[in-house]
């Protein structure tokens, strides 16, 4: 290896080479010449003295080598954006850049309305939200500020405790009209059930509460939170739903009610060396005012 390392944007286009799977490719996402990210590739397998990608049927393939360099690879990448939203604007000051993460329902359905009053209060502040069901790595700086519906463990995160989100079962109106309303929790069984694919975690509270429930009972598997709510709100069957969302939806109708109210955890939080940071402070208190509330939202009376 040369005494040299490597710079950043060495490894910024090993990382774009890897996840596009060819030069030219890499390139358009990086807003490079094709020979540039040539160069960058093999100054970057010189100074480590590896081969980093192989040629195949569908492009560039990464080597075995390649792959252990990947994670590193992606640390550099979140300290790289990290440093970006940090120089964007003073730590005193309410503009600049705050990336927000949030699972797929959470950051599709419930926050846009919260982000719109913030940017109205605070036009100088610009956002970022990544949906993602996993759990971003805050420490590692992937984002400034999680929704996160578990406690987070890490020593170094400000984490504040928002609340109960209450999950219950909910049906469209046209499903009820055309398969009738289940009358006890037995006859769900004989329903169409909208649940998941190969993830199960989204159905581990319910399953104590509708024993013999598995994969194999469900009408509609998808493991996308989305995608089961389209499914929801388009008749396919039940599902399951969070109030604050089924509230806003006249055609929903809760489902056993009083038979299955399921809560979550709501939690927020954020490194502890953002607290200096006046924008993401910002954020931070208004989020937890609006999730607060949000968190306090049930099941809507039966029409």
């Amino acid at each position: 290896m040369t005494s040299i390392d490597p710079g950043w944007e060495l490894y910024r286009s090993f990382l774009a080479v890897a996840r596009a799977g060819s030069l030219s490719a890499a390139a358009r996402r990086l807003r490079l010449t094709q020979p540039t990210i040539g160069r960058h590739i093999r100054a970057l397998e010189e100074a480590l003295a590896i081969a980093l990608f192989t040629r195949s049927p569908s492009g560039l393939a990464p080597t075995a080598a390649a792959l252990e360099l990947v994670p590193p690879a992606e640390a550099m990448e979140a300290a790289a954006q990290a440093l970006v939203r940090a120089a964007s604007g003073a730590a005193d000051e309410a503009r600049g850049v705050v990336r927000l993460t949030a699972s797929e329902i959470m950051g599709a359905e419930v926050l846009p309305p919260m982000l719109t009053r913030f940017r109205a209060t605070h036009p100088g502040i610009v956002l970022e939200l990544a949906l993602t069901n996993r759990t971003e790595d805050l420490l590692r700086r992937d984002a400034d500020i999680a929704v996160r519906m578990a406690r987070p463990r890490q020593e170094a995160l400000v984490a504040r405790r928002i609340g109960t989100v209450g999950i219950g079962l909910y049906a469209h109106r046209r499903y009820v009209a055309a398969q009738g309303m289940p009358r006890s929790v037995g006859e769900l069984r004989q329903h169409q059930i909208i649940g998941f694919d190969r993830d199960p975690t989204s159905w581990t509270s319910v399953e104590s509460s509708v024993p013999g429930i598995t994969r194999e009972s469900f009408a509609f598997r998808c493991d996308s939170d989305l995608a089961q709510l389209a499914a929801l709100r388009a008749g396919l069957g039940i599902g399951g739903c969070q109030h604050g969302i089924a509230r806003r939806e006249r055609q929903l109708v809760p489902i056993l009610p009083r038979d299955l109210d399921l809560a979550l955890e709501t939690w927020l939080a954020m490194h502890e060396d953002l607290r200096a940071s006046r924008r993401v402070r910002l954020l931070f208190e208004h989020l937890a005012r609006e999730l607060g509330a949000y968190a306090l939202l049930r099941a809507p009376a039966p029409a």
